[in-house]
């Protein structure tokens, strides 16, 4: 007795959601909002710094955004994100994360600003003004 092949299946066309979340296979959506934050860490040598930058994407576990200063993978870095008034009902409230550096790219030849990856910690906390 002989087996044979199983018929396959008309090809079925895909929408370009489709084909961009194949494309995308992060665990979480990211957004491409960009939010200002604040980044605060030490470097290398040990020396703190804080610096302004705005987030190119973000999800619920990380964010990417890029900066001036010269940390290392591993770096264990604090963002405050400032949330759009439009999001809050017009109050000011800020998002404080921490989070730990797990990628960077080369920096920007026209601004030198080194991309950074970020996976964010559990613990956040949401800042709000009167």
């Amino acid at each position: 007795m002989t087996k044979t092949a199983p018929k396959s299946q008309p090809r079925k066309h895909r929408t370009a959601a489709e084909a961009k979340a194949d494309l995308n296979r992060r665990r979480e959506w990211r957004f491409d909002l960009p939010l200002r934050a604040v980044v605060e860490g030490r470097l290398p040598q040990g020396k703190k710094f804080k610096e302004e930058a705005t987030l190119r994407d973000i999800s619920s576990t990380g964010a990417y955004f890029c900066l001036d200063s010269g940390v290392i993978v591993g770096s264990k870095l604090h963002l405050v994100i400032e949330i759009p008034p439009q999001a809050t009902e017009g109050q000011k409230v800020k998002l404080r994360v921490g989070g730990l550096t797990i990628r960077l790219e080369q920096p920007n030849k026209k601004k030198k600003k080194q991309g950074v990856a970020v996976r964010f910690d559990k613990d956040f906390e949401f800042l709000t003004k009167p």
